[in-house]
């Protein structure tokens, strides 16, 4: 599954954790965090779920 979202939403879109830069992951329907905390975000029917309760965390 694609992550189909505008290039200039992704510009404006940051990691609502830390502030990061937030990159697609198509493979996992995900939005990651570039930033410190690298948490991801599911993209669901093609509207990212920005909420730090459903991201998924990165494994220690």
């Amino acid at each position: 599954m694609t992550v189909k979202l505008d290039s200039w939403l992704l510009e404006v879109l940051a990691c609502p954790n830390c502030g990061g830069r937030l990159e697609a992951d198509d493979a996992a329907a995900e939005l990651v965090c570039a930033g410190p905390c690298h948490y991801a975000y599911p993209v669901l029917d093609d509207i990212p779920v920005l909420l730090v309760d459903e991201a998924r965390t990165p494994a220690p």
